[in-house]
């Protein structure tokens, strides 16, 4: 039966053990010590298997250092021929320690020719052990460079591929098999042509028909996979023809890179250039830089047609003979100055295009060197003449509107003075009348004591409404008296005011108990004589109103809403019903009946109007049976 180099084949397991056997892993004096115990093993076996004096004394020996070689390598293998040659020659005969040989030559001559023997056979066994460790460490490190390549190709970031030159694959990495969805399985049963797009597959088959033909030997193209779940997938694909030794086409290797999202960049930046163009048409700007040294301006995009410029590189020159004469002297002067750093360049000038003025608005940075020196300028040039056209018609209509609110406000004066004249004159011309009625109804009442009670009602009677239309033309004459003159406006001391009025209508009621809290330190800047009326008005309505209120309290005090100061008076009396709220502020309208509390309805219009001649507002805040708050801010408050 013949013999079969398997693995599994005991003397091919053992003939690999010793052919792979490495001596210097283990140390020197093992191996020597190994080579002395074969050695001495050797020359016993040959004295107990022959005597001395027979022939081939160091057919033994020379086993012992073949062994000792194989073991311990090239120094354990003479050492063992050494040792040898000293058993031999010295210790076989008795007396030990004698030559072992006749003659001196006969040992020379034996010993020698072992000697070069061994030498050749431990060189021989020493040299064969080199080759195979340098040959063991080249099979590793090919081994290692295919685990390598092979690892490089299985988990590269990129896809790979090798395929036939029919385009059927021979591998296929994952990562080209994640890049269009598919599984190992059924990328074996595909082709390139099965997932490229349509529109793209014509140019990928023409350019391998000429690296098929030799006119190239590779070529790289961007391209789309239709992915597996059908989205589309954007790849730079670089394909490379290997050759025979023969020099015929063998097969072909494919890297693909996925590009999707520099694609979709690509594509965002182009919308987004289209888009800045759009704009830039459409608000007619033109981007531009200016290199200080050679002093030529450069557009950034296509020069737009309202610079009209031959082309988007022009110089100074061109562009100050589109400058109208009487603006040059202004950029001449402007320009320089920014260029040193002095002031923002930022001019308005009107430019002479096709015999037509128009406006531009332009502004410059500057890039500048580490001397501080101009080295670019970038900038941007708006054409604003449909601006400046609006803003000159503004400012035309403005002047007219002007003029014609002057001659109005003039005319609402005038009348406004003429009703205030009339209304105080026919307020104070109604006074004498009333005295005479009220000074006749007195005079019949005591020159005719025998007047029935008839009589003396309707003498009462007419009395009592004399001096109601009395008071109604006083109030008149107030409320025409607050609402004329000029407001002056200088510091009052609020606190100061509330607190003396206050005192004052205690003073005047004693019997009343009222508790009251200012604020302190409450100033406005107001008309002292005005201000004074208001808060007259104010804490004598709060007064009046808790006159029916066992515990009542009034109190004066500040508060911020909507980012504005307010002065406050609360009180806790009758109140009001928030729904009857808007006749509080008009002229004789009153909330409460004549026989409930009495008065004309004229002080809080009164206060109103002072306030509203300050510029500020007045508002109140009420819960009929709970009391009452009234506020108003004045412009220009001080704390």
């Amino acid at each position: 039966m013949p013999y079969i180099d398997t693995p599994s084949n005991p003397i091919h397991r053992l003939w690999r053990q010793v052919a792979g056997w490495q001596p210097d892993r283990h140390s020197l004096w093992r191996r020597c010590a190994v080579a002395v115990v074969i050695t001495l093993a050797a020359a016993g076996l040959r004295l107990a298997l022959a005597p001395a004096e027979s022939g081939g004394r160091f057919i033994t020996l020379s086993l012992a250092v073949a062994l000792s070689a194989l073991y311990g390598g090239f120094q354990a293998g003479m050492l063992s021929t050494l040792l040898g040659m000293v058993l031999v020659n010295f210790f076989p005969v008795s007396p030990s320690g004698s030559l072992a040989f006749q003659g001196l030559r006969e040992a020379i001559w034996l010993n020698l020719w072992h000697f070069i023997t061994q030498l050749v056979v431990v060189g021989a066994i020493a040299l064969k052990q080199r080759q195979n460790r340098l040959w063991r460490e080249a099979n590793e490190t090919v081994k290692r460079g295919i685990r390598q390549l092979e690892d490089t190709f299985e988990h590269s970031a990129t896809g790979m591929a090798h395929s036939r030159l029919d385009g059927s694959w021979i591998r296929v990495n994952q990562t080209y098999c994640d890049l269009v969805g598919y599984t190992r399985q059924e990328m074996e049963t595909m082709s390139f042509r099965d997932f490229t797009h349509p529109d793209d597959l014509g140019l990928d088959l023409e350019l391998l028909a000429r690296t098929l033909s030799g006119e190239v030997d590779h070529y790289s193209i961007e391209k789309r996979y239709v992915h597996k779940r059908g989205h589309t997938v954007w790849v730079h694909l670089t394909l490379s023809l290997v050759h025979t030794p023969a020099g015929e086409p063998d097969y072909l290797i494919a890297v693909v890179q996925d590009v999707s999202d520099r694609k979709a960049i690509e594509v965002a930046l182009r919308d987004s250039e289209q888009l800045l163009r759009q704009a830039q048409h459409m608000a007619r700007l033109a981007p531009w830089q200016a290199d200080m040294a050679t002093g030529r301006y450069t557009t950034v995009s296509q020069a737009p047609e309202f610079l009209d410029m031959p082309s988007t590189d022009y110089g100074a020159e061109d562009l100050m003979a589109i400058i109208h004469p009487e603006d040059r002297p202004l950029v001449q002067r402007q320009w320089p100055l920014a260029v040193k750093g002095k002031l923002p360049y930022n001019v308005e000038y009107r430019v002479l295009i096709g015999g037509q003025e128009r406006w531009h608005t332009v502004q410059a940075e500057f890039e500048r060197d580490a001397q501080g020196r101009a080295v670019r300028a970038l900038g941007v040039t708006q054409d604003v003449t449909e601006r400046k056209h609006t803003e000159l018609e503004i400012q035309r209509l403005n002047a007219s509107l002007e003029q014609r609110i002057r001659q109005r406000t003039q005319a609402l004066r005038g009348a406004y003075d003429e009703l205030e004249s009339y209304s105080y004159a026919v307020a104070h011309d109604l006074r004498s009348p009333l005295r005479i009625i009220n000074g006749f109804a007195q005079a019949l009442q005591e020159d005719h004591p025998a007047l029935d009670a008839t009589g003396r009602t309707h003498l009462q009677r007419i009395m009592a409404a004399s001096k109601k239309m009395g008071e109604l033309i006083d109030g008149l004459l107030k409320l025409s008296q607050y609402t004329r003159g000029e407001v002056q406006r200088v510091p009052v001391h609020l606190s100061g005011i509330a607190t003396r009025q206050l005192e004052e209508l205690a003073a005047s009621d004693p019997g009343r108990r009222v508790t009251w809290t200012v604020e302190p330190d409450l100033e406005v800047l107001a008309d002292p004589a005005l201000i004074e009326a208001v808060m007259q008005n104010l804490l004598h309505n709060a007064w009046k109103y808790t006159a029916e209120v066992p515990d009542a309290h009034i109190r004066v005090f500040t508060e911020d809403a909507h980012g504005q100061r307010h002065y406050c008076v609360n009180d806790n009396g009758a109140g009001f019903d928030m729904a009857r709220a808007t006749k509080l502020f008009q002229p004789f309208q009153r909330l409460h009946q004549p026989h409930e509390f009495s008065g004309l309805g004229i002080g809080l219009a009164t206060a109103r109007r002072i306030v509203q001649r300050h510029g500020g507002t007045m508002r109140a805040e009420g819960v009929p049976g709970q009391g009452a708050t009234f506020c108003f801010t004045l412009p220009d408050g001080v704390e």
